[in-house]
């Protein structure tokens, strides 16, 4: 079966644009390639060929710098908008299926959208390592294209009648959100950092912790997807097989996370407690208090993350029940009943 953009059937009907270029869908799926190619075009000569000049102005001798405004929620919106366009390119492929010839721009769109998020938060966590915040107006226009292409696909869905019981406009819905979300998170990093627009830009140090040689424990410093998988942490799981690590390997721990440290903020805590007079002042109740005010954020996540192990805990079992239970009731297995007594 030849391959075409916009499939041939009916002598290429797909192509003509008699009631206007935006009303013909091939072409509104072509004009969806246009913020991807673009990103291609910016981010790859700075990624693979002006980096190293670049690179050579950071002193520092760890793989990450610091953290822009919204890190995390920009992590968590590029796998939530990564899945999305996986759902996108599997209802492409579908529908492609049920056509008498191939229709790439069902699929191949999403694709191109799937590898330019990909090399998105890529682009993204270099500039981020170098602490060189002008970088990020690629990204900038990147995500407005996207949001406005998206917009334009979305409400011609609309105009054609093509509403929520069709999968397809229930993807592109959440894709025009997902794009929004990530532009308001760019907007946000240029109004908190004022790297452009602003006569005075904000400039931001790294840690101090990342200034020392001895402090080997990355977790706080790292992004949302090597704290999530620990991937920092493989060079010295390698070290550990090549040879007994010491003290010197380990290293220190960051200054936040000391037993002095958090000592300090626990007593002050506590003692402005005293100072203001609350009837718990004394008593294992004052202690309660003090850790919620000085750790209650860390108290509740760390205690929510426990939860949540623990119930999935039961995920695998239940898989696997529902697996066993399937294939028994294909192959009429009988299978006796167990009684609750």
């Amino acid at each position: 079966m030849p391959l075409s953009f916009c499939g041939n059937e009916n002598d290429s009907a797909a192509y003509k644009v008699d009631q206007g270029v935006l009303n013909n869908g091939c072409f509104v799926d072509a004009l969806n390639v246009v913020p991807h190619v673009f990103l291609f075009l910016i981010t790859f000569p700075i990624l693979f060929i002006g980096w190293g000049s670049q690179s050579e102005k950071v002193h520092i001798h760890h793989n990450t710098w610091l953290h822009f405004p919204g890190h995390n929620v920009r992590w968590i919106l590029t796998f939530m908008l990564l899945f999305v366009l996986v759902c996108e390119i599997s209802e492409g492929i579908l529908s492609d299926g049920l056509t008498n010839s191939r229709h790439l721009h069902l699929y191949m769109p999403a694709g191109m959208a799937f590898l330019a998020t990909i090399t998105s938060v890529i682009y993204y966590h270099h500039i981020e390592t170098s602490n060189f915040p002008k970088l990020l107006i690629a990204l900038l226009i990147y995500w407005t294209l996207a949001f406005i292409t998206k917009t334009i696909k979305f409400v011609k869905f609309y105009n054609h009648k093509i509403g929520l019981s069709q999968l397809r406009f229930c993807i592109t819905g959440l894709l025009v959100i997902l794009y929004g979300l990530l532009l308001t998170v760019e907007i946000n990093v240029i109004r908190v950092r004022r790297y452009m627009f602003f006569k005075s830009p904000r400039e931001m140090k790294p840690p101090e912790d990342l200034q020392d040689l001895g402090v080997h424990f990355l977790q706080p410093f790292v992004n949302l997807l090597s704290k999530g998988t620990y991937w920092w942490m493989n060079t010295f799981i390698k070290t550990a097989h090549k040879k007994p690590i010491d003290m010197n390997v380990i290293g220190k721990l960051p200054i936040t996370m000391r037993a002095w440290t958090n000592y300090l903020r626990l007593r002050a805590v506590f003692e402005a407690q005293k100072g203001k007079g609350s009837k718990y002042a004394q008593g294992p109740r004052a202690i309660w208090c003090a850790l919620c005010h000085a750790f209650g954020r860390r108290l509740i996540l760390s205690s929510t993350f426990r939860i949540l192990a623990d119930i999935l805990g039961f995920a695998g079992p239940l898989c696997i029940y529902g697996i066993v239970n399937h294939l028994a009731n294909e192959n009429g297995i009988f299978q006796p009943k167990v009684s609750n007594t």
